[in-house]
């Protein structure tokens, strides 16, 4: 399916009624229409106007302190929204409001390393393998008392949403994932791809030597934003969007955990013994069967897989929808509409 849209052309503000908050609205055709069609409607206010995305709370969950907003009232629908790199909470600043204004528990954490998300201890190993932030996620939700939820996500984020469906499926009422089942096979790592695929993972390449690291904690948030505009080229963010974003990365382990993730799935690092268990249980999971939908831009610059190669991987009710009208990588933020569009749908399946 196809959806011609561009963030900034269909959101209005409204205040949520009894709550005091700022909450993006959308009007009733938007939302009734078929994903097959454009809808429009007033454009976002200017980021340097926009009012701060929050409160942000605390709460100790697992190995972490976690940094999360909660919007929506404490007795709908949960619904995590988990962001990636090199991005932060930020990236669901408009899809939050939409999902709250509908009735949705909407929960928006900080991924370990980023923000105001801390470990409780200095002993715990800085890893980032995919099953150490899947575990982090159950930690949250148990800390929050959420029994069952949606999850939802892109880049690091979408991969966080399907480990966790595969692991705990119990835990997950649906699932919304851009560029598909990101679930990464270890065993794979020393598989090498064809050149311009490797090409494409440059800075994979770059994270597995000390000068990458040193690079990368020199230059952060330049490098942050070179590759913003490298996986949504058509993507015109202006500073203040960015500069929001960019303020989380600067933690005491972030550089760590990002240089971690990326030399592990190429085997230029080792995993955490701790999560063992974990990743053998993963390695056996091949397909999830909780209502799906999965999403792609039309401009994504960053390597992702064919929607035909992960579709027999979701063998409940699944739908995958195309954007189209130079939509990136980012795609909670650039189209956020949409994504919010796709929680909802998935929600009444």
């Amino acid at each position: 399916m196809t959806t011609d849209t561009h963030r900034r052309d269909f959101l209005s503000l409204a205040a949520a009624s009894g709550a005091g908050l700022a909450l993006s609205g959308l009007s009733a055709q938007a939302f009734a229409a078929s994903p097959a069609t454009s809808s429009a409607a007033s454009p976002l206010p200017s980021s340097a106007g926009r009012s701060a995305f929050g409160p942000l709370r605390q709460i100790d969950a697992g190995p972490l302190n976690i940094g999360y907003i909660e919007i929506g009232p404490r007795d709908g629908t949960p619904v995590l929204l988990f962001h990636g790199w090199p991005y932060d909470i930020h990236g669901y600043e408009d899809v939050a409001p939409i999902l709250a204004a509908r009735g949705f528990r909407v929960i928006v954490p900080h991924l370990r390393g980023y923000g105001t998300t801390r470990f409780l201890s200095a002993a715990t190993p800085r890893s980032a393998q995919q099953t150490a932030l899947a575990a982090d996620g159950l930690a949250l939700m148990d800390a929050l008392g959420i029994r069952k939820a949606i999850f939802a996500g892109c880049d690091w984020g979408a991969r966080n949403a399907c480990v966790m469906a595969a692991l705990w499926p119990e835990r997950c009422q649906a699932l919304v994932s851009v560029s598909g089942f990101l679930v990464l096979d270890p065993s794979s790592a020393l598989k090498p791809l064809s050149p311009a695929d490797e090409f494409s993972w440059w800075y994979q390449y770059y994270f597995a030597t000390e000068r990458g690291r040193i690079g990368y904690e020199k230059n952060l948030k330049a490098f942050a934003k070179f590759i913003w505009r490298q996986a949504s080229p058509k993507w015109n963010f202006d500073d203040a969007t960015f500069d929001r974003c960019a303020e989380s990365l600067v933690n005491p382990d972030h550089v760590a955990l990002v240089v971690h993730n990326y030399r592990l799935r190429i085997g230029a690092a080792e995993p955490d013994p701790q999560y063992a268990a974990l990743e053998a249980r993963l390695a056996k999971v091949q397909t999830v069967g909780m209502p799906t939908i999965t999403l792609e831009g039309d401009a994504n610059g960053a390597p992702h897989p064919p929607a035909a190669a992960y579709k027999s991987r979701f063998t409940g009710k699944y739908e995958h929808r195309e954007l189209t009208g130079g939509i990136g990588h980012n795609l909670p933020q650039e189209a956020p509409v949409d994504f919010a569009k796709a929680v909802i749908d998935v929600a009444q399946w």
